[in-house]
């Protein structure tokens, strides 16, 4: 088992990427044929470069460098913003009676004012200390439409070739405002993403559905942070009745005296072929397939802010689907057949729906 799980690893790339894998960079944006045969059809992402040829010509990658312009713009809207003690929403942390073992957390959701939201994203930072905290605006769900919705002319409302080869529009319009400090833990979704930087930089690590179990994904159970504000403190509570949350269990970027120890408990991750990395700057847009597992970081602006607007397009549960639930029941090379997981459509193998950049 452990050698055929390789040799596909191994294929999977080649006939994706070939031998010298990359994520491939396009100057022009394909047609609605180019995209449908060569990489929606392929599971297969590319960059679409800033360029005077992308459709990224918005009025948003000049309007939305001016805080003040936001602010105005917004100034009658309330918003949901995301509050964590270290800016690892949605992701596992140790749990708050045991900690030597983890759960699942998911972040404090303040209803604010746009121009308190920001204010907090630029006075976020984490500590070792159970105070601070770090905000996000990172809601989903249609989050751009629906609470952001003043802006909507500064974007396009689809993006076209995908529209048409894809045959509808996007179900879901998301804007992500936050800083160096918001981190998106590894998860997939059932979602084509196309994904938009408008300001700043966005750092992925990308894994196709393929290495499903090098992502280790184990049952937590849930927790919510609760925030504060007369304290400045969180308060980490597991959810009654109980729920558990299957998520990824590698972490790409472990604490130096941590490494060691996560290179021995996650062998698949780290000693397998290479994740992808690749880095989304202001202007370019990201084609980020279904069901490939995704880590996001930031680097901010001028003004320490990142700003990105994703289209999550339905995807087609087709033979691809059906050949990654089977993929994924099997069970992983060293470990006992009770680590497979439910593959539900809605809640499956690191796929919740409210992370950062999509979800599981």
């Amino acid at each position: 088992m452990n050698s055929n799980l390789e040799n596909l690893w191994e294929e999977a790339r080649e006939l994706s990427f070939g031998t010298t894998p990359q994520i491939e960079r396009l100057h022009t944006p394909p047609t609605p044929l180019q995209y449908l045969r060569h990489y929606l059809s392929q599971n297969k992402p590319f960059i679409l470069s800033a360029s005077v040829a992308t459709t990224l010509q918005w009025p948003a990658t000049t309007l939305w460098t001016s805080t003040s312009y936001l602010r105005r713009t917004l100034s009658s809207s309330t918003v949901s913003l995301h509050l964590t003690p270290t800016g690892h929403a949605d992701s596992l942390t140790p749990h708050p009676s045991n900690p030597n073992s983890l759960c699942f957390a998911s972040a404090h959701i303040r209803r604010t004012s746009f121009s308190d939201a920001i204010d907090a994203i630029n006075a976020s930072h984490n500590t070792d200390l159970n105070k601070g905290f770090v905000a996000y605006a990172q809601q989903q769900n249609d989050c751009f439409r629906e609470e952001y919705g003043a802006l909507a002319g500064d974007c396009d409302s689809h993006v076209s070739w995908a529209t048409e080869a894809i045959g509808s529009s996007p179900e879901a319009v998301n804007l992500w405002i936050g800083n160096e400090l918001s981190e998106t833990s590894f998860h997939k979704d059932h979602y084509e993403n196309l994904y938009a930087v408008v300001t700043g930089e966005k750092h992925f690590v990308l894994l196709p559905p393929t290495d499903v179990h090098r992502m280790y994904i184990r049952e937590y159970p849930a927790a919510q942070y609760n925030y504060s504000e007369e304290t400045g403190e969180f308060k980490l509570e597991l959810e009654n009745p109980p729920r558990y949350v299957p998520w990824c269990s590698v972490n790409p970027y472990p604490l130096l005296q941590n490494k060691e120890k996560e290179m021995s408990e996650f062998p698949l991750y780290h000693n397998g072929p290479k994740p992808f990395e690749v880095t989304v700057k202001a202007g370019e847009i990201l084609y980020l397939p279904s069901m490939w597992f995704h880590h996001v970081r930031q680097t901010p602006d001028n003004r320490g802010l990142t700003i990105a607007v994703n289209y999550w397009y339905d995807m087609q549960f087709d033979i691809k689907y059906a050949y990654f639930n089977f993929l994924q029941s099997l069970p992983a090379p060293n470990e006992p057949t009770s680590h497979t997981h439910s593959t539900n459509k809605n809640v499956s193998d690191g796929d919740e729906k409210h992370s950062e950049e999509s979800t599981f």
